[in-house]
């Protein structure tokens, strides 16, 4: 049976550190995260740029000591309740560990990192044409934002700079 460790991330850990960018990088070259690797600077840089960030946190899993999964979160502010929410920013799981639930329980200790520093909410957006990702969530507990039917569903737009 192989041994499951998650752990919020240490950016300063090389091994940590290592992991996000591994995990980040498969992630990215998928058709889920745009097809493309990272560059090499993006790369570098990462794990010190998330470090100098008190709202940023990552979740690592790991299997076997191996990275497998990773979760990159964000600390906003709901207006609305008075009180800080989480937005999930990347969930990635490496190929060949899918299928181990490793993002649940990820997104347990999200939940839990959440539950900690008194968020109302945790929010997150997801492609329409992953629907593996979106069974995930569910399963999890999410559903599309909307505060009043009659409007419907929140969508997640953005303007590059």
């Amino acid at each position: 049976m192989s041994q499951v460790v998650i752990v919020q991330a240490n950016y300063t850990d090389p091994v940590h550190a290592q992991a996000l960018r591994d995990v980040l990088n498969h992630y990215a070259q998928d058709p889920m995260g745009g097809g493309e690797a990272l560059s090499a600077q993006v790369l570098e840089q990462l794990p010190g740029e998330l470090a100098k960030r008190a709202h940023a946190f990552s979740v690592l899993a790991f299997v076997d000591s191996q990275a497998a999964g990773l979760v990159n979160c964000f600390e906003g502010f709901s207006t609305f309740a008075g009180k800080p929410l989480v937005n999930v920013h990347d969930v990635s799981v490496v190929d060949t560990y899918r299928g181990l639930g490793l993002s649940q329980k990820m997104l347990d200790k999200v939940e839990a990192i959440a539950r900690e520093r008194g968020c109302c909410k945790i929010t997150l957006e997801v492609l329409e044409g992953n629907p593996v990702a979106q069974g995930s969530y569910r399963k999890f507990g999410f559903s599309a934002g909307q505060l009043d039917p009659a409007h419907g569903r929140m969508l997640f737009w953005n303007k590059p700079l």
